[in-house]
């Protein structure tokens, strides 16, 4: 009878360490999905902000080229609405009416955020 306890306690005792293994390594790939997941929502803010950086720098050059050799028909005009509208639907999409300013940490900052929300 006292070996049948015993054969209880042991197997109680078993399965509350697996069960505590399988928490364990559950939060972990938890954790680790939630850091792809913000790392990857990071990756793509800063692919809008490199994007704005891009037409803040090329337009210029796309105006004074058109001034310069089209003077009579502003064409830059199309360049500067249309790709204008496709920066702000990318902004729109991706990060949306939220504030965000770059830091030296930033990226680590917005990684952070992302995991600590659980569901973005």
């Amino acid at each position: 009878m006292e070996e049948i306890g015993k054969s209880a306690r042991l197997e109680s005792i078993w399965i509350r360490i697996i069960f505590k293994i399988l928490t364990m390594e559950d939060r972990e790939t938890i954790e680790g999905r939630k850091y792809l997941r913000a790392k990857e929502k990071v990756e793509k803010e800063k692919e809008v902000y490199i994007h704005a950086v891009v037409f803040v720098f090329i337009m210029p050059i796309i105006i004074i080229t058109n001034l310069m050799f089209v003077p009579g028909f502003y064409y830059f005009w199309f360049a500067l609405f249309g790709w204008g509208m496709g920066v702000f639907l990318h902004w729109l999409v991706v990060i949306g009416f939220k504030s965000s300013l770059f830091g030296e940490d930033w990226e680590d900052r917005k990684i952070r955020e992302y995991m600590d929300k659980d569901n973005f």
